[in-house]
């Protein structure tokens, strides 16, 4: 099964500010570049897990979780296959640039390229974050979450839930938000999909830090950066983050928090909750003014 969420790609016009915000708002570590001139983001002691390609508009390219080894990931790929799902097999150049030891992909429905890899490259006791703080929670936990806009939830819960073998945590359903929050691992959710009537696309990465100082400092130095903020400190229902909303320079947006919860499948029952927040998060007037994240129509979604 689906270990952790290993990284994940977007292209953006703005790629070469990621250096900069990166580093000295996020936390991240800067890594090496890619051969595209790609800036690449580091939060732990893998060799990068954020990638920002250069591209003419934002748009997400894929995502990438991980396998304990080379052994699981064939099995989980042969079931795929024998349940009907088109895969391709990554090539040398892809895995180099992923920093990963073999890679398959595949897209949902829509088109959103999702790889499953494993023997991600490490580089123990190398991370150093970009400016003052105690760190992320990654590691065995992975990058962190990934929201993905989807057209149809019931469609995305067969593809994503019955099929990739993402288990259900809880949802969120009311009026103005209807969403499905899943887990490969202790994190609360590694992949989130909201439904948006005909649009495709990526809401927001959550980055989980070691310490509510962390947070606070965050967004100080969001604000004094001039970062708008999306949505105002807060507190989630279902995983109990303590967090924050900023955009970032291509598009999407940055959930940046402390304390989520780590779930137990032998003790944990799903739930839906009729609000994402128990206090906080409010939408701010840059938030409202502004799309929730890079999106496209349906009909212009495709595979990178």
């Amino acid at each position: 099964m689906i270990r952790e969420l290993a990284y994940f790609a977007v292209a953006s016009p703005r790629f070469a500010d990621w250096e900069d915000f990166g580093t000295s708002v996020l936390g991240c570590q800067l890594a090496t570049p890619g051969r595209d001139g790609a800036v690449r983001l580091r939060v732990d002691d893998a060799v990068h897990r954020i990638t920002i390609r250069p591209g003419e508009e934002d748009r997400f390219l894929y995502a990438g979780w991980s396998f304990v080894n080379e052994v699981e990931l064939g099995a989980y790929l042969a079931c795929l296959r024998e349940a009907g799902v088109q895969l391709t097999e990554g090539t040398s150049e892809e895995c180099r640039d992923r920093g990963v030891a073999g890679l398959a992909w595949t897209t949902d429905p829509w088109g959103t390229r999702h790889e499953f890899v494993w023997g991600q490259q490490r580089r123990p006791g190398s991370f150093w974050p970009g400016r003052a703080m105690s760190g992320f929670v990654a590691d065995d936990f992975g990058l962190g979450h990934i929201v993905l806009i989807v057209p149809d939830l019931a469609e995305a819960d067969a593809f994503y839930g019955a099929l990739l073998g993402f288990t259900l945590s809880d949802r969120v359903d009311e009026e103005h938000m209807k969403v499905r929050f899943y887990h490969c691992n202790g994190r609360h959710h590694s992949l989130a999909v909201a439904q948006v009537p005909d649009r495709v696309g990526f809401n927001h990465l959550m980055l989980e830090v070691k310490s509510l100082d962390d947070v606070g400092t965050g967004l100080d130095r969001a604000r004094a950066a001039g970062v708008p903020i999306v949505r105002g400190l807060g507190r989630h229902t279902n995983d109990l983050m303590t967090s924050f909303y900023l955009s970032t320079p291509s598009g999407f947006q940055i959930e940046y928090g402390y304390g989520g919860l780590v779930v137990d499948d032998r003790t944990w029952v799903s739930s839906t909750n009729d609000r994402p927040s128990l206090w906080g998060h409010e939408l701010t007037e840059y938030g409202r003014a502004n799309p929730p994240g890079i999106m496209h129509p349906v009909r212009e979604a495709v595979a990178p």
